[in-house]
């Protein structure tokens, strides 16, 4: 099994707050640097992502640095050229696929319950230089992190903690924000800290804040992303949110009252099925608009 998951652990934690597992992908062949230069170059360059490490906890995203080389210069020469790089989606190729069914197959049978609704599965390999960091930042899916090389040290905020992350922020993240977010050193007493090796993978809910620590040595890492009924919902009414408050409306926070976040989350579905059927509409509709004879 590519995942190790106590459905104990998975039953009173999963969604909720972030926790360890053991994996046994450490040290798989699909993971050495040779093959992921040969994958990076398979990859369309929208699904590279890459920049110098030495970066600050809060980044702003504009002032991300670039490291002056190619993806496969940045992973072969990876242990020098102090650099993270982000290889994203590879479930698209084949065998980094049956590593993402593997490991979403042992969620399911961690709790059919919890993962009902398993929807838009993802796979992104992490190749990051000693010491790099990644700054401050939310994702919005839930993620298993599989630590496949290296150490890092990884600092989890809870996404409902407003001290580190406010309600506009999240709602402006969920409609399409850039995901870093700003930081204050203060914040870090609010972390749960883990501390990863080869062997070990973590739970990040949808939308926890984190940020990583790269340890002295190379890291690969290979994040396993999905979202459920339940993320979905919160998705929807974090949205809602955003355009109620677009309209100068102070909403209540989503997880007040389970009945308001279900109308809400209802309302942006709708919304958001009705703004595609008039987008798939609109061109239908201007073919069949009768010329203009003056």
């Amino acid at each position: 099994m590519s995942l190790a998951i106590d459905r104990d652990t998975f039953n009173a934690q999963f969604a909720r707050t972030p926790f360890l597992v053991p994996h046994q992908l450490a040290g798989h062949r699909l993971f050495t640097l040779a093959c992921l230069v040969e994958l990076s170059k398979r990859l369309p360059a929208s699904q590279v992502e890459y920049n110098a490490g030495e970066v600050p906890v809060g980044l702003d995203p504009e002032r991300t640095p670039r490291n002056g080389l190619s993806p496969e210069d940045t992973i072969r020469r990876i242990a020098e050229c102090r650099s993270w790089l982000v290889l994203k989606h590879v479930e698209h190729d084949p065998a980094y696929r049956r590593l993402l069914d593997e490991c979403l197959g042992e969620v399911r049978a961690a709790s059919a319950r919890l993962a009902a609704g398993m929807r838009d599965p993802h796979a992104f390999i992490f190749v990051s230089s000693p010491g790099a960091v990644t700054p401050y930042h939310m994702d919005p899916e839930e993620n298993f992190l599989l630590q496949i090389r290296g150490t890092k040290t990884m600092s989890v905020f809870d996404r409902a903690d407003r001290v580190v992350v406010s309600e506009p922020d999240l709602e402006r993240f969920l409609v399409g924000a850039h995901r870093n977010l700003a930081w204050r050193d203060e914040f870090q007493s609010r972390a749960r800290t883990f501390e990863l090796a080869p062997g070990d993978a973590i739970h990040v809910p949808f939308a926890a804040p984190h940020w990583v620590q790269n340890g002295p040595q190379v890291s690969i890492s290979f994040s396993v992303t999905f979202n459920t009924r339940a993320s979905m919902r919160m998705l929807h009414a974090h949205r809602l949110n955003a355009r109620l408050r677009q309209w100068g409306v102070a909403p209540a926070p989503v997880g007040c009252s389970a009945l308001r976040d279900g109308l809400k989350q209802l309302v942006s579905r709708v919304s958001a099925w009705a703004g595609k059927l008039r987008a798939r509409l609109r061109p239908w509709a201007m073919r069949r608009r009768p010329a203009y004879r003056g």
